[in-house]
């Protein structure tokens, strides 16, 4: 087997026409088989990404298989050809909204999963930014779209004859598109802010949505991506998560 990444508690490995995501022994069981039920329920929808194989226990450590698709990221391609940025980002966008056309109620509820993050950012975020959020939350409009959850290049590999792959559903809700669109406008702006414009300014185009509205979404989004603790991101997510109305 080849080592082909390794994340925080994970290592992926290529077997042949196979990936195996292995976790580490301190990665919550639950967690690996949310994901795995998700990656099952998402291919449901007929959506191009990789099928699920197997979830099973190898040394002592939880894994899942799925297949392997050869093929470069839509980050590496838009890094190499930065000329076409554009055009590789207006694709990006059309391959997003063809995710939210689909539904997928079985998913766990976006704004559920939303309130359990803002609700354990206790020694983040003070209660009344919390509170603020919270109310922010319930009063968006509920909608039960698919949402990736982690919508960005690095996570569509663009086989050989240019067909995208969509992979890594571990996030994946349903509910408000807008809410997503909001996540990977942050991803991007966290990289590259000219990027997340021109993300922002295509995908409320092509999804004829007021860029307001996705804006709304920004300081929600960015409280939830605040408990990952990822080094390098706090200050910059703080300051979304301080954008909010107060009365």
């Amino acid at each position: 087997m080849e080592i082909i990444a390794e994340r925080k508690e994970k290592t992926i490995y290529k077997d042949g026409d196979a990936v195996i995501k292995e976790f580490s022994e301190k990665f919550p069981k639950s967690d690996i088989l949310n994901e795995a039920l998700n990656q099952s329920r998402v291919e449901e929808t007929g959506l191009p990404i990789p099928a699920l194989r197997a979830v099973s226990v190898v040394n002592g450590k939880w894994a899942i298989t799925m297949d392997y698709v050869e093929g470069k990221t839509l980050e590496q391609i838009m890094s190499e050809d930065p000329d076409n940025l554009e055009k590789y980002m207006n694709d990006f966008v059309d391959l997003q909204l063809k995710v939210q056309e689909k539904k997928s109620p079985l998913l766990n509820k976006l704004k559920d999963k939303m309130n359990r993050k803002i609700s354990s950012l206790g020694g983040q975020v003070d209660a009344t930014i919390r509170y603020e959020l919270h109310t922010r939350l319930d009063s968006m409009p509920k909608h039960n779209k698919l949402c990736h959850g982690d919508f960005n290049p690095s996570n569509i590999i663009i086989d050989k004859d240019g067909n995208p792959h969509i992979i890594d559903w571990s996030h994946a809700t349903q509910g408000n598109a807008s809410a997503d669109a909001a996540r990977t406008y942050l991803l991007f702006a966290l990289k590259n802010k000219n990027l997340a414009d021109m993300y922002l300014d295509i995908f409320c185009k092509k999804s004829d949505t007021a860029k307001q509205y996705v804006q709304q979404w920004l300081p929600i989004v960015a409280a939830s991506q605040l408990v990952k603790r990822i080094p390098g991101e706090e200050e910059f997510l703080k300051g979304w998560v301080d954008v909010v109305d107060y009365q």
